[in-house]
């Protein structure tokens, strides 16, 4: 049997003495995703952050005997490590993390950055720590506490990518040139998502899928004075707005068109209500809102299935649009918008995508010239129903490690591995869980790790492999 308090105590001095600062230290390389540094390769960021990875792994591997470390390179391709350990033949359990980056975005708290590491109390702050550099870190540490109570597990498979933040493109064939060596795991164990709070382990029931592309309005061929052309050129802003409500209700937020939802489960609707029980206003007010600004709802039970299985529209972005000090009376040319749709689990991406790209682009008003390039589409996620054996592990390494029961919620991001990997080994259980809590702020200003809820998912991760084992077995 696993001893959880000497599991505990192993986990807590490897976490304090190695992982952190190893963190610290990647949280200072500005590794980028390929989408957001399209010279990623030249610029050399990734290949640094591979190698920190690299030499921290085979640091440890010696006390895993016969455990092995290489980084596949494909043409052209991001890097990947793979890292096996060896166990019972009897199954293959796959664990999966990333270690490429979001871009900086602005309104980091001064003295905060993302290349910045801040270790303040259970919190390190910087890009990347949580989302989710961790991953490999916990998954060797919870292997090496198996090992060091000479507890049993299968053979692992770790695959950390490069390329996750830009949609996993990269993924599916390394995938495809490693399958012989990955084989049919039963189980695989996603550390790339987030929690509810820091009080429990929170398990990730589904995931959105995404159609992110660029919307572009162009009138002119150049800008000129508005005082000549207002009335008549028509505004390339007005006319982005026109064709967003197309998709989108301005005035409540709702998607338009029917087929851009899916049917929720009846177990994903009651698994909505307990989660937003557990949670109440927490829901919302982790956000940081401004001023007197209100949730789309203060039906907390609605919030959370808008995040996690209702069609939602963001513009993330928008480019033609001179700063208010340098804009002159000029009527602009072009505007274009960067628009985020998360989908729901269930939904197929490219046929959405498809159909959103004909409903923006059909007879554009004005006739003007209208563009939605597409950039990063990607299917959802549901999980398959949960195991006895698995439920019940993850029910008692949750009290284990933080004396609370496990909590299960869909999460409102997009892990396209996740997808793929479902249709790969349909008859693998998941075990989809993370460290994103309320204020880690992924991919915004001041994210940071919750360090004491890394070291807690490291020891259900062990705790799980003990069981998994010993089911197979």
């Amino acid at each position: 049997m696993l001893d959880a308090t000497k599991l505990g105590q192993f986990v807590g001095q490897v976490w304090g003495d190695s992982i952190v600062p190893a963190l610290i230290d990647y949280i200072r390389i500005p590794n980028k995703s390929p989408a957001f540094d399209p010279d990623w390769a030249a610029h050399g960021y990734m290949e640094e952050a591979v190698a920190m990875f690299e030499g921290w792994a085979r640091e440890r591997l010696g006390g895993l005997p016969g455990a092995t470390l290489e980084v596949v390179r494909l043409p052209g391709r991001t890097p990947l490590i793979l890292i096996e350990v060896p166990g019972s033949e009897t199954d293959t359990v796959l664990l999966y993390g990333h270690l490429d980056k979001q871009p900086e975005m602005v309104g980091w708290t001064d003295g905060y950055g993302p290349w910045i590491p801040r270790l303040e109390g259970d919190k390190l702050y910087g890009r990347g720590g949580a989302d989710d550099g961790y991953a490999m870190f916990a998954a060797l540490t919870a292997l090496a506490g198996l090992r060091e109570q000479s507890i049993p597990h299968a053979r692992c498979i770790i695959l950390i990518e490069a390329c996750e933040e830009s949609g996993s493109y990269d993924l599916p064939h390394y995938v495809e040139h490693l399958s012989t060596r990955i084989g049919s795991p039963s189980l695989v164990i996603c550390l790339d998502s987030g929690c509810g709070n820091y009080d429990q382990l929170w398990l990730t029931t589904s995931l959105r899928g995404m159609a992110a592309g660029t919307l572009t309005v162009e009138v002119l061929e150049e800008g000129v004075h508005s005082g000549d052309a207002s009335g008549v050129v028509p505004s390339s802003f007005r006319i982005l707005r026109q064709l967003l409500s197309r998709l989108e209700d301005e005035a409540n937020g709702a998607i338009k068109p029917a087929s851009l939802y899916a049917q929720i489960p009846p177990e994903r609707l009651e698994q909505a209500k307990r989660a937003a029980a557990a949670l109440g206003e927490n829901v919302y007010s982790k956000f940081p809102f401004a001023g007197g600004t209100q949730p789309m709802s203060d039906d907390v039970t609605k919030l959370v299935l808008n995040r996690t299985w209702r069609p939602q529209l963001a513009v993330t972005g928008i480019a033609g649009l001179p700063q208010p000090g340098d804009a002159g009376n000029v009527l602009l040319p072009h505007t274009t918008a960067k628009l985020s749709l998360r989908l729901p689990p269930t939904l197929d991406a490219e046929a959405a995508g498809t159909m959103v790209q004909q409903l923006l682009e059909a007879n554009p008003p004005y006739r003007a010239r209208v563009e939605f390039q597409r950039q990063s589409f990607a299917s959802g996620w549901n999980a398959p129903a949960l195991a006895p054996w698995l439920e019940t592990s993850l029910a008692r390494a949750s009290e284990a490690a933080f004396g609370m029961p496990p909590a299960y919620m869909g999460e409102g991001g997009s892990i396209p591995f996740m997808a793929m990997l479902g249709e790969r080994f349909p008859q693998a259980q998941f075990v989809v869980t993370g460290v994103l809590g309320p204020h880690s702020n992924a991919h915004g200003p001041n994210e940071f790790l919750h360090i004491r809820t890394g070291r807690r998912v490291t020891q259900v991760i062990a705790q799980v492999l003990a069981d998994h084992l010993a089911e197979a077995g």
